[in-house]
């Protein structure tokens, strides 16, 4: 009760001066989704205002900028969203950093769990496995680069299954297309029907942050802005760490 009473007196702090419901459109990737959601209905609960979520991948949310569609609140990895501001679609000075996830590694729900503790067992496991699976998205693009750093990368391609943009890496452990898979261990910890093995050793981590934007033709800026003042203020982190991120 005590835990509940703080969230609300800080979110009538922060959204103090936010005059009158409104609808936020929101465009996001998929690394924050269960965190976020968590956060965005206490929002809406105490403050009336709606907040409708676009989640995909990085490139499907791209994709969706580029064509003009409306939104008032970005939320991508902090180099995307970069872009994006040199794209004119998010106002340049809006970035916040959310949150950080570091990228790790799962199996089908009862598999073995593979040793990726050293860079040596690492390799052991990327090269005995049958198939491996990665992403469109931030997490992808690193492993593939990881793979050609520890020297195997020409071994393990024909093993690689990479997936559409806004599905899950989890999708083809679950369905046994790929026998290990590599995700923001954000977007593993919870998927159903997989076990999160760990992370990626201390050596080869990459740790990606995701932030949020402002749209550039944002018809409800003020409002989104409280949203974000919400979503990274202190009261928020425990929801964050929950869900396999670190606040930004």
């Amino acid at each position: 009760m005590k835990a509940k009473l703080i969230v609300a007196a800080a979110v009538a702090f922060l959204v103090s001066g936010t005059a009158g419901a409104a609808e936020i459109k929101v465009a996001s990737t998929q690394a924050t989704e269960e965190a976020y959601k968590e956060l965005v209905a206490q929002f809406e609960k105490a403050t009336g205002h709606k907040v409708t979520t676009y989640f995909s991948g990085t490139l499907n949310v791209s994709k969706k900028l580029a064509e003009g569609e409306p939104y008032d609140l970005v939320i991508m990895s902090a180099s995307a969203i970069e872009e994006q501001i040199k794209l004119g679609k998010v106002a340049a000075g809006s970035r916040v950093n959310l949150a950080s996830s570091g990228t790790g590694l799962a199996v089908k729900r009862g598999a073995p769990k593979p040793d990726i503790a050293s860079i040596d067992a690492l390799k052991k496991t990327l090269l005995t496995a049958k198939s491996i699976g990665y992403s469109t998205g931030p997490s992808g693009v690193y492993v593939v680069g990881m793979f050609q750093k520890l020297g195997i990368g020409d071994e393990v391609k024909p093993k690689l299954k990479q997936t559409p943009s806004g599905v899950f890496v989890g999708t083809l452990i679950a369905n046994g297309d790929a026998e290990i898979g590599f995700q923001q261990i954000s977007e593993l910890v919870h998927f159903p029907g997989i076990d999160y093995v760990g992370p990626l050793p201390a050596e080869v981590q990459n740790t990606t942050m995701f932030s949020t934007g402002i749209h550039s033709a944002a018809k409800e800026a003020e409002a989104a802005k409280a949203l974000v003042k919400f979503l990274t203020a202190p009261a928020a982190a425990p929801a964050i760490k929950k869900h396999g991120l670190e606040p930004g």
